[in-house]
């Protein structure tokens, strides 16, 4: 049977964006078949495991894996309707919501490893920097590599800074959400 034109090129049109939002969430640490499933849900209304797994032709523990990633992520939401035992989930659809709940976590976190690691790594070059008969040779490496890390200290600061200023909604101050009037 011959597929009807019009439903074709609308199916076309999903399966563009929903691979195009899936590249780019790989881009960003998020495993492409997560990706592909994240697009999936936000081109489609509520959906069941069942209703994921037959679209996308995954097993039920992949669905439910997936979905659990995005639920963390903070970017699909479990919804109830009463006398029906089904969960189903709806991706968030709005992206600027998306980017406040997707990034800065990911930013917090980035700062707290390194700064961690450069607290303990200025710790460890101290004892070289304050060792009365040391190497001077290590010494000025340790001082080059202590500054170093001593400078980098500002990105952080300003990375952390950036997330707050996301999830506060305070970065749209300066950066407004253009309407429609404006992007066309």
């Amino acid at each position: 049977m011959d597929e009807n034109p019009e439903f074709a090129a609308i199916e076309q049109a999903r399966d563009l964006v929903i691979d195009s939002i899936a590249e780019t969430m790989d881009l960003y640490g998020i495993t492409r078949s997560v990706g592909i499933l994240y697009g999936t849900m936000y081109m489609r209304d509520e959906m069941t495991l069942d209703e994921m797994r037959e679209e996308l032709q995954m097993s039920k523990p992949s669905m439910s894996t997936g979905v659990k990633k995005l639920q963390d992520l903070n970017v699909v939401k479990k919804t109830f309707h009463r006398g029906t035992r089904k969960h189903t989930f709806v991706a968030e659809k709005d992206f600027f919501t998306f980017f406040t709940n997707f990034f800065p976590p990911k930013w917090d976190r980035e700062v707290q490893v390194n700064l961690s690691a450069i607290e303990q790594a200025q710790a460890d070059l101290q004892s070289v920097l304050l060792a009365e008969e040391g190497n001077t040779e290590l010494q000025e490496e340790a001082r080059q590599l202590y500054d170093q890390l001593e400078s980098s200290k500002a990105y952080y600061h300003w990375l952390k800074r950036l997330a707050d200023s996301v999830q506060s909604g305070e970065i749209f101050k300066f950066i407004p959400i253009e309407t429609d009037e404006k992007n066309a």
